[in-house]
């Protein structure tokens, strides 16, 4: 997933992608807990959606104009 790829997503459509993303990155904690983690790689990407979402996310808080 890329950042173009998510500016194009609904503030729902993000928040539902950060879940799912949070649960499989528990997932994959409890797979290298027990050692039954296969691809190793897939946890970086994971947490880097996670902050490429987050990022998306803010910047749409701070482009909202100030009210009251």
């Amino acid at each position: 997933m890329d950042a173009a790829e998510l500016r194009h997503k609904s503030a729902d459509e993000l928040k539902d992608a950060l879940l799912q993303l949070r649960k499989e990155a528990f997932n994959l904690r409890f797979q290298v807990a027990s050692g039954q983690l296969e691809n190793t790689a897939r946890r970086r990407q994971v947490r880097r959606d996670i902050a490429r979402i987050k990022t998306v996310m803010s910047e749409r808080r701070r482009a909202k104009p100030a009210t009251a």
